[in-house]
């Protein structure tokens, strides 16, 4: 199994409250499978993947239970330090706002080019043949 995540649950605090954005969350991804997670605005789905990530503002909120296990790995278990190993090198997350998280002015392919050589340490010829093989696993020319 790529990921399996087993009764997920990532609270918000806010002024003594608390919100239950992502409550039991349950689902499993095989290599070479996609799934698409679907809902109503605000159902917890960005919430979801931010969890994948380790991407939750600690002053904000936090995963309170649950498992996140990558490759076999729980990522809800690993230090900052081992999730930025493997953020941007063998799980990444593409946002869902565009506008905030590309930039306009340089092209989509560039843009993941230049992860690849940050997070790969590949040259830019090696990065170009990455990322053109990545852009054509998604179906894009």
């Amino acid at each position: 199994m790529l990921l399996e995540v087993k009764n997920l649950k990532t609270y918000f605090y806010s002024k003594g409250m608390e919100s239950r954005a992502v409550d039991g969350v349950s689902f499993s991804i095989e290599k070479g499978k996609i799934l698409g997670i679907v809902g109503e605005s605000g159902c917890g789905k960005s919430v979801t993947s931010m969890s994948v990530m380790r991407l939750i503002d600690p002053t904000m909120g936090k995963i309170v239970d649950g498992e996140i296990l990558f490759e076999g790995k729980d990522l809800a278990k690993l230090s900052e330090k081992e999730m930025i190993k493997i953020r941007g090198n063998e799980i990444s997350m593409i946002f869902q706002e565009p506008m905030t998280s590309l930039n306009p002015v340089f092209t989509v392919g560039y843009q993941i080019m230049e992860a690849i050589r940050t997070h790969q340490n590949l040259n830019k010829k090696e990065a170009r043949a990455k990322c053109l093989e990545m852009l054509k696993l998604v179906k894009i020319p």
